[in-house]
């Protein structure tokens, strides 16, 4: 079961082609939306949430977004950069905003949150750091219980700290109930790898690649070999690659085949942001 279906979903702006991208995020799963900024995360985001009207279908909880959009943002959870009440008002003042938004608001829930982050309920969210600000949108979007989370760039900006204790909200979320799921867009590739089950990677309004987790941090690997070693491998074995100095460094998709081909022993194990680099940046 699918809680998020996108399918040929397009939006054109002058310079910039979201281009027929289609993906599914799992029920029980957080998939990471990475990319560079400007290729197209956000815009996606909006698209599923039906903020900005882009061609394609979106389904989500198995219904279509547009004809559905009131009922289906009662079970949704959004924290985006641009979307939050003014910061002249207080956490006490938004739970009785909220209330009237949602029909599963859980006030007493929302001030546990609030405890647990140490957010204090009458100061003005001005005064408030900005990893208390994305504490408090994080307790403002989970305080209904949605079924589905959707956060564009939830740690952008924020101290490892402060990261490592969200993500902790994240992974609580889901082991609360496995028929939830979240979408989280971030550049912070590193977060993705300790949280997330799959990975949709968009760049220049298309999707490059959409792979669970463990498949990029298992199967590929970085091959640094010299000029003569390199002209040996055949194009179709490895994924781009980079001329540096004094060696070549190639990515593939299948480090284990390469090993057994070419009788390679020293593979490097990437990052999810080696991955990206490698495919935005490297030769084919």
């Amino acid at each position: 079961m699918n809680n998020i279906e996108v399918k040929n979903v397009s939006k054109k702006y002058d310079g910039f082609l979201l281009d027929k991208i289609s993906f599914d995020v799992p029920a029980g799963a957080i998939v990471g939306l990475i990319g560079e900024n400007g290729a197209g995360k956000t815009t996606t985001i909006k698209a599923i949430l039906n903020i900005i009207k882009a061609d394609g279908t979106v389904k989500i909880f198995n219904k279509d977004v547009k004809q559905n959009e009131k009922e289906i943002k009662q079970n949704l959870g959004v924290v985006l950069d641009d979307s939050f009440l003014s910061t002249y008002l207080t956490p006490k003042y938004i739970n009785s905003v909220m209330k009237e938004f949602y029909n599963d608001w859980n006030e007493d829930k929302y001030y546990e949150l609030l405890k647990q982050f140490g957010l204090p309920k009458d100061k003005l969210i001005k005064d408030f750091s900005s990893g208390m600000q994305m504490k408090l949108k994080i307790a403002t979007a989970i305080s209904h219980s949605p079924k589905l989370l959707i956060l564009d760039e939830p740690t952008s900006g924020l101290d490892p700290v402060v990261r490592s204790e969200i993500l902790d909200i994240f992974r609580k979320y889901i082991e609360e109930d496995e028929t939830r799921s979240i979408l989280l867009s971030s550049h912070i590739t590193t977060d993705l790898e300790h949280i997330s089950d799959y990975i949709v990677f968009i760049d220049k309004g298309k999707i490059i690649l959409n792979v669970p987790t463990w498949e990029l941090l298992e199967d590929y690997g970085v091959v640094k070999c010299s000029q003569e070693e390199f002209s040996k491998i055949k194009k179709e074995d490895y994924v781009s690659y980079k001329k540096e100095k004094y060696q070549y460094e190639v990515l593939t998709s299948d480090k284990n085949k390469i090993k057994k081909k070419y009788n390679i022993s020293s593979i490097d194990k990437p990052s999810i942001e080696d991955i990206m680099l490698f495919y935005i940046r490297g030769e084919r």
